[in-house]
């Protein structure tokens, strides 16, 4: 087993923005001497400046031994010259984002550092191949990939491009689990995992909203009330910046050759064009502006109960609804096993969950008019609101018992237009398979695609663990209906799903 590098070597870091001081930060807590060096005149002395200020806020809340925060401070040193590195054992760059700077840095570098000194990038997006290719020595290069804010973000992405020896990715590797951090191996790809398997979070919100099926606001709200998601996909790209996330998704889109699948989405590039950035501009699918009136999502006005409820079957929302009906003290028959999947009947109404099918098709081939569908929950039995989408054929007053139905069982009812998978559903079937296609192309193992969706972007379940507890034969349902639906190539199946669904096995093994 490799080692990680001792306290005692120099770690220098290049960049001293918010993500190189977080990463500067974090190497000084757990030991090391940190160089830190930028271009612009006083810069490193400044975040120097800030960080200590930071360990000392550390200490007075009680989070950091006072004389540890103290000793960590004085271990971040500011130098004014490249050449001052020379004694560093790893340099992290943090500059801007562009191939050629980076290989210009690094190539100055190594006139300057020792031989066994190893080179480590924080890009978030450029190949390490590429970075590595004006090298002498390339196979000393991983991508060492943080998240912001580098203090409080548990995951690091290590990354190999086609030259990295393994064993510095390996040290790399324990060197990040010994700051306190929880790292993965990557394979150098468009988007590394995170940035590559989060694509369809944000691509299937714009298109629910492209296709009318719901305002952001509601669409947000489901995704948080259901999904169990911290952020619903419109605040979180109005938080990130919609210039960096449209220029990720391109960049990603491109680097795939534009595989539909990443498709950037007009929306976006409209709100980009015209200046609405986000929380940082003040203006972006929301109005962050003072004065500004709150978005709310739309909730169905109170309806009244059927007489007759009958819930239906055995599933996850079926045993869900029984029993927050039982605790709301809401009378009810149930059915044993059934064929089509029904979960409820109330009144005129007949609820399913959805399957990809639009509830309009599944209406016409399950020849049941009154059909209702209702979205995927993270967990039916908590989830504090639900999106529900009625067939053409299905009358008002139908729709209306569906809707008296959940309100009754304690849920607000978003009410969507009729799109294909609702909104909880196509997005966990779309980055379950995202994450199954990185892992079936050697990108990074099935553990390692979910540990970096949970610890990267907070996801509430990593994405192949959701498709192994619904059941892999729902993911593949739920995907094949929406390619049905759309004929698009964005929908195809991974292998790897494929593979599972066939054989009847779990992705997990």
């Amino acid at each position: 087993m490799i080692s990680p590098l001792p306290s005692d070597a120099v770690i220098a870091v290049v960049g001293t923005g918010a993500m190189g001081a977080g990463i500067a930060q974090v190497a000084a807590a757990a030991g090391h001497t940190v160089k830190l060096f930028d271009a612009r005149e006083g810069a490193a002395a400044r975040a120097i400046e800030g960080l200590r200020a930071q360990f000392g806020k550390l200490a007075d809340k009680g989070r950091m031994d006072a004389n540890a925060a103290r000793a960590a401070g004085e271990r971040l040193v500011a130098v004014a010259e490249l050449s001052a590195l020379a004694d560093a054992t790893l340099v992290i760059e943090a500059i801007v984002e562009s191939l050629e700077a980076k290989q210009q840095l690094f190539t100055s570098l190594e006139n300057i550092v020792a031989d066994d000194c190893v080179f480590g990038t924080n890009t978030s997006s450029i190949s390490i191949t590429a970075i590595g290719a004006r090298l002498q020595r390339p196979e000393r290069l991983a991508g060492l990939h943080f998240f912001n804010p580098a203090p409080l973000m548990a995951l690091v992405e290590v990354v190999s491009g086609l030259a990295t020896d393994r064993a510095v990715a390996d040290m790399l590797f324990a060197t990040a689990q010994a700051w306190g951090k929880v790292p993965v191996h990557a394979k150098s790809t468009p988007g590394f995992i995170v940035n590559r398997v989060a694509r369809p979070y944000y691509a299937e919100a714009l298109r629910l909203a492209q296709e009318g099926a719901a305002d952001y606001a509601t669409i947000d709200a489901v995704m948080r009330e259901a999904g169990g998601f911290r952020m619903g996909p419109f605040q979180l790209m109005d938080m990130i910046g919609h210039d960096v996330n449209f220029a990720v998704t391109k960049s990603v889109w491109s680097a795939f050759f534009h595989d539909p699948r990443f498709l950037p989405s007009l929306i976006q590039q409209e709100l980009v064009d015209g200046g609405f950035l986000g929380k940082k501009n003040g203006r972006g699918f929301y109005d962050y502006r003072e004065g500004a009136s709150a978005a709310l999502p739309a909730t169905e006005a109170p309806q009244a109960l059927p007489e007759a409820i009958c819930v239906c079957g055995d599933s996850a929302a079926a045993r869900a609804l029984a029993q927050r009906l039982i605790s709301a003290g809401v009378a009810f028959t149930t059915a044993g096993s059934n064929d089509d999947g029904r979960i409820a009947v109330a009144g005129a109404a007949t609820l399913y969950v959805t399957d990809g099918r639009s509830a309009t098709r599944r209406a016409a081939e399950l020849g049941v008019a009154s059909l209702v569908l209702i979205d995927l929950a993270l967990d039916y039995a908590t989830a504090s609101r639900i999106a529900m989408s009625a067939a053409g054929q299905c009358s008002a007053a139908a729709a209306n018992d569906a809707t008296a139905l959940l309100q009754a069982a304690g849920l607000q009812v978003a009410r969507f237009a009729d799109v294909p998978g609702l909104a909880v559903m196509r997005t966990v079937a779309m980055l379950a398979n995202e994450a199954a296609d990185a892992v079936n192309q050697g990108v990074c193992s099935a553990s390692a695609a979910d540990a970096a969706m949970k610890l990267g972007v907070n996801y509430p379940q990593g994405p192949l663990a959701w498709a192994d507890a619904l059941g892999v034969a729902t993911i593949h349902a739920v995907l094949t209906h929406l390619g049905q639906s759309y004929g698009e190539d964005r929908y195809r199946i991974s292998p790897l799903l494929q593979q599972a669904f066939y054989s009847g096995r779990k992705i997990h093994g």
